[in-house]
C-alpha cells in the first residue's frame, strides 16, 4: 500500500484516518451537491436518511434496499455478521461508494457532498499511518487536510491526544505503535474539528478491555455532546452498553431496527419451579409457549413479559405449586442469533 499522498487526496478535506492508498490523508470520492438551502447545514434533519439504498456487484447484491433514519444525537449500532454488507453501506454514506440505487441524506445533504464531509469524523476498520511520523505529527497533518485555522492546531492536537489516551507517547514514531496504539490514534483523527457526526467502523476490534472501556466513554461523552455516532460492529456486548437504537443487517437487509427495550423487551424467557409437574401442569405450560425442564426448574421460550403472572396465576388455578419464579432477558447476542434463525 502506497504511503505518499496525491494531489487528489490534499484537495479533498475529510475528517479521517485514509482507507486506500495513500494512507492517512483525506479520502476522494463522491459527488459535490449543493447542501440545502431552506436548512443550512441540515441541522433540522436527521443525522443520516436512507431510502431503498442498495449496491450491487456485478451479479453480487451487497446492499439490497436498506431503508432507516438515525437521529441527531444518538448513539446508533449498526449490526451483523462478516460479510453482512456493513461496512459496505458505510461507504455509501461517506460518499466512498456509489450506491446502484436508491438515495441517502447525511446531515442534511445527498450522500459525497463536499462540505459535509468537512462535519463527518471517520474511524474505518482498515487504515495505516505513515511510519515515519509521530503521534502528534500525524495529527496535525490531519489538522491541514481540514484547513482547520493554523492557530488553533495545537490546542486541537493536544485535546486529540488527551482523548485518546497517547498525551505520553505524541512523540513516538507511528510505526512502533501496536495495532491498538493505532487505532487510538485513529480516533484522535476522527475528532480533530469537533465533528457532527461520527462514525466507528469495528473501532474495538484491537484494543484491550481497558481500551474497549475508554471507547465507551469516549462514545457516551459524545452523545452528551450532543453528537451523532454510527458504531459499526460485530461485538454485540459493546454495543448493547452504549447504542439508544440498533439495526440488525445481514445479507444485505436490515432485518430488524430499533430499541434495545424494543429488540429485546418483547419476548424473554422464565424459570419456575414448581412443587409437582403432572400432566395438567404440563397443558398449562404448553398454553404458554415450548418449555423444556432442567433439572428442578422449568423453562419457559419466548414468553412475553407481561404473560409471566398469568402463567403463575393458571399453574396455581390448576391446582399446582409454584416455589420459585425468575424472569431472564434475552442479550442481545441472543436475540441476534434468533433473528439469524428466524431467516
Amino acid at each position: 500500500m502506497s504511503q505518499t499522498s496525491s494531489a487528489d487526496h490534499f484537495a479533498r478535506p475529510f475528517n479521517g484516518p485514509g482507507t486506500g492508498p495513500p494512507v492517512p490523508s483525506s479520502v476522494p470520492g463522491g459527488s459535490e451537491a449543493e447542501s440545502s438551502q431552506g436548512d443550512p447545514g441540515g441541522r433540522g434533519s436527521p443525522a443520516i436518511h436512507a431510502l431503498g439504498l442498495h449496491k450491487r456487484y456485478g451479479k453480487t447484491v451487497a446492499v439490497a434496499s436498506l431503508s432507516m433514519s438515525v437521529g441527531r444525537g444518538e448513539v446508533f449500532g449498526f449490526l451483523g455478521p462478516n460479510g453482512a454488507g456493513k461496512t459496505t453501506v458505510v461507504k455509501m454514506l461517506l460518499g466512498l461508494v456509489r450506491p446502484s440505487g436508491g438515495e441517502a441524506m447525511v446531515l442534511g445533504a445527498p450522500i459525497g457532498d463536499r462540505e459535509t464531509r468537512r462535519r463527518i469524523g471517520y474511524l474505518p476498520e482498515l487504515f495505516r499511518f505513515q511510519p515515519w511520523l509521530n503521534a502528534a505529527e500525524v495529527l496535525a497533518l490531519h489538522c491541514r487536510l481540514l484547513e482547520l485555522p493554523k492557530r488553533s492546531w495545537d490546542q486541537a492536537v493536544a485535546d486529540s491526544l488527551r482523548v485518546s489516551g497517547l498525551t505520553d507517547r505524541s512523540g513516538d514514531k507511528v510505526g512502533g505503535f501496536s495495532k491498538g496504539m493505532q487505532q487510538r490514534l485513529g480516533l484522535g483523527v476522527a475528532l480533530l474539528g469537533d465533528p457532527e457526526l461520527v462514525v466507528l467502523d469495528e473501532p474495538t476490534s484491537a484494543l484491550d478491555p481497558v481500551g474497549r472501556h475508554d471507547m465507551r466513554q469516549i462514545i457516551r461523552g459524545l452523545r452528551t455532546r450532543g453528537k451523532t455516532v454510527f458504531l459499526n460492529t460485530h461485538l454485540l456486548a459493546e454495543a448493547e452498553q452504549v447504542c439508544d437504537r440498533v439495526a440488525v443487517l445481514d445479507k444485505g437487509v436490515a432485518i430488524a431496527t430499533g430499541t434495545l427495550a424494543e429488540l429485546l423487551g418483547q419476548h424473554g424467557r422464565v424459570r419456575v419451579k414448581l412443587g409437582t409437574v403432572d400432566g395438567s401442569c404440563t397443558k398449562i405450560l404448553s398454553k404458554f409457549g415450548a418449555w423444556q425442564r432442567d433439572g428442578d426448574w422449568i423453562i419457559l421460550e419466548r414468553i412475553e413479559n407481561d404473560s409471566i403472572p398469568d402463567l403463575v396465576a393458571a399453574i396455581i388455578g390448576g391446582g399446582g405449586r409454584v416455589e420459585a419464579v425468575i424472569p431472564e432477558h434475552q442479550s442481545l447476542e441472543d436475540r441476534f442469533l434468533e433473528l439469524l434463525d428466524e431467516r
